[in-house]
C-alpha cells in the first residue's frame, strides 16, 4: 500500500519531535513490526549496522545517547523533502564523543520510507570516518 505525502510528513515530524526529546520508546512506536534500518560505522561503534525489528529500535537509540555527552548535542535540520512514502531529512550533526571529549561535525542525509502510516525503512548516510575518529582515544 502507499502512503500519502501527508501522512508521511506527519510520521517524519512525530519522529523528529521524538528525537528531539530523547525519547527511544516514544520514536520505536513509529516503526513497522519488520523493518530495514542500516547505520554505517565502525564495528567498534555499538549502534552501528543493520536492525531489522521495530524492538530494536529503542535500543540504538538508548546505546547511542549513553556514549554522546548529554547536553552537547546540536542538530541542524537544513532539508525536510517528502514524496509520497519517501522522507529525506538533510542535516548537520555536532556531538561530543563522552568517552572521548572529541567534538565532531558530520553532514547526514536519512531516507525514511514510509508504508501503512509507519516506518518501515530508516538508513542513515554520514562521515563515518569522522564519527569512528571521534571515539578513538588515541
Amino acid at each position: 500500500m502507499t502512503t500519502d505525502t501527508e501522512t508521511s510528513r506527519t510520521v517524519a515530524e512525530k519522529f523528529l519531535e521524538r528525537l528531539g526529546r530523547q525519547d527511544p520508546d516514544g520514536i520505536q512506536e513509529l516503526f513497522s513490526e519488520e523493518i530495514d534500518w542500516y547505520v554505517p560505522g565502525s564495528d567498534a561503534l555499538p549502534w552501528t549496522g543493520r536492525r531489522t525489528r521495530r524492538e530494536e529500535v529503542a535500543p540504538y537509540f538508548s546505546t547511542l545517547w549513553q556514549h554522546l555527552a548529554h547536553g552537547q548535542s546540536k542538530v541542524v535540520l537544513e532539508r525536510f523533502l517528502v514524496d509520497g512514502g519517501d522522507v529525506v531529512l538533510l542535516a548537520v550533526f555536532t556531538h561530543t564523543a563522552a568517552p572521548t571529549g572529541k567534538e565532531f561535525i558530520t553532514p547526514v542525509a536519512m531516507h525514511l520510507a514510509i508504508e501503512d502510516g509507519r516506518i518501515a525503512r530508516m538508513h542513515l548516510y554520514e562521515d563515518t570516518l569522522t564519527v569512528a575518529e571521534a571515539f578513538n582515544p588515541s
